[in-house]
């Protein structure tokens, strides 16, 4: 499918092409170039996106957008970087249907990919979404980019780690309906306090198109600092979450026999009944965003509740597949692409309810926390007794103070890093144990998993 010509990349960047092409995808990574894509050379601290263009296009790349001279078909400019915003900005231009931002500290992406669904659900490839994290300066423009012509919904996930990133991006997107999930100390280490995180993530509301809705947590602390944020740009502001007076609210849990939750939802003078597959009490309260973003775009809601359904573990995220082991089988639980004080806790608490012969967590430390980072870490000792968990790796430095808070309380060992994780982990894992794998991205225990993904069966 056509996604861009020529002329409209040279038209949207103030570029001049060298020759007419078509392309069908968009790209920066030339490892991730297919058939039909469109090379952006971007130039960066680390490496130059111009090195890669003969690999780019042996590859298969139909075009690339340039700064400095190619044989190969291109659209010239003066900064590529200033291009993909431009080509970010006329596709968001083009785009008739209804846009949804998210943002959160925690459950952002697990919360966009399930929007995706439900929307998608309802007409299936008309919707579109930022994949994996893209989520930042350099995501959510090429998620916009890649955003195909006939899109109706477009869902694109929006981070920071400081205050005024959020603003820029979401002028960018321009959401007819903005999503906060959750307030937590994520990147205290670049804030005062958490209200400070409330404030910034509270910015995706300035980019609101006219009349649009703002979805915020009824549960937060923040709730109120997040409405009072909202109100000069929103014309409806709407919360949910689990207690009494949100106005899309889960006013009845169940836990089913496979892990995930039965919800009966209020959503004003009517009531959903579904079943969300993910595990948590966090699923079912980011569901009750999902059902008010539903609802404000026009789409339909029983769809919806059946994608819920049908959600499957996202890689980094809550996936889970079975290793075989000496006499048996283990449970992985893939949790390792980040973690942060509150996504610790409700995770912690999901393999407390698992059924196993052993819970085991390997827990990674966790970063950019600040002056607090000690007390975050070692108030996790809470949680993870109440979990009722058998046994612990702990990985990395900064994991000291939660060795010290647990110490006569539960077994555990602390590691220096992943490979000693994983070594550790692999000698020990027996038929009928979980395992929880959870940490910062920086402390890579994405390698831990895929260690155990090697042996699961294919």
């Amino acid at each position: 499918m056509r996604l861009w010509t020529s002329d409209e990349i040279a038209a949207a960047t103030g570029g001049t092409a060298s020759e007419e092409f078509e392309v069908s995808g968009v790209t920066f990574d030339s490892r991730e170039v297919g058939p039909g894509d469109l090379f952006l050379a971007l130039s960066g601290e680390a490496t130059d996106g111009h090195r890669f263009l003969d690999q780019a296009f042996a590859s298969g790349a139909a075009g690339a957008v340039v700064h400095s001279h190619t044989p190969h078909p291109h659209v010239m400019v003066r900064d590529t970087m200033a291009a993909l915003n431009a080509l970010g900005t006329a596709s968001r231009g083009r785009m008739e249907g209804v846009v949804i931002g998210v943002t959160g500290s925690a459950g952002k992406t697990g919360t966009k990919e399930a929007l995706f669904a439900a929307l998608d659900r309802g007409e299936p490839g008309y919707a579109h979404r930022s994949v994996k994290s893209y989520n930042n300066h350099t995501g959510v423009p090429l998620s916009l980019a890649r955003m195909p012509r006939n899109t109706r919904y477009g869902v694109f996930e929006m981070g920071m780690n400081h205050e005024g990133e959020l603003a820029l991006l979401t002028r960018l997107v321009r959401p007819h309906i903005a999503i906060v999930t959750t307030i937590a100390p994520a990147h205290m280490g670049f804030f005062k306090d958490e209200s400070a995180i409330a404030d910034a993530k509270g910015e995706i509301f300035q980019g609101l198109e006219c009349g649009g809705t703002a979805i915020i947590p009824f549960d937060s602390p923040h709730r109120d600092r997040l409405i009072e944020a909202a109100r000069p740009y929103a014309a409806k502001i709407v919360t949910f979450g689990l207690g009494e007076g949100a106005d899309v609210r889960a006013i009845e849990t169940m836990r089913t026999k496979l892990g995930g939750t039965f919800v009966t939802a209020r959503l004003g003078a009517r009531e959903l009944s579904f079943t969300i597959s993910q595990p948590g009490a966090h699923w079912v309260s980011n569901s009750m965003a999902i059902l008010a973003a539903v609802v404000a775009a026009g789409a339909d809601l029983e769809l919806a509740g059946l994608a819920l359904a049908e959600l499957g573990g996202l890689t980094g995220r809550g996936a889970r597949f079975l290793v075989p082991v000496p006499g048996g089988e283990a449970l992985v639980i893939d949790e390792a692409y980040n973690a942060n004080p509150a996504s610790m806790r409700v995770t912690l608490e999901v393999l407390g309810h698992e059924q196993a012969a052993r819970k085991i967590a390997v827990l990674g430390e966790m970063r950019e926390l600040g002056e607090h980072s000690e007390a975050f870490h070692a108030e996790l000792s809470g949680p993870i007794e109440a979990a009722g968990l058998d046994y612990l790796i702990l990985v990395g430095e900064l994991m000291e103070p939660l060795a010290n808070a647990l110490e006569g309380h539960v077994d555990f060992v602390h590691v220096p890093d992943a490979t000693a994780a994983r070594d550790h982990l692999l000698d020990m894992l027996g038929p009928g144990d979980a395992v929880l794998i959870k940490g910062s991205n920086g402390v890579r225990l994405s390698n831990v998993v895929a260690a155990l993904a090697e042996r699961a069966p294919a």
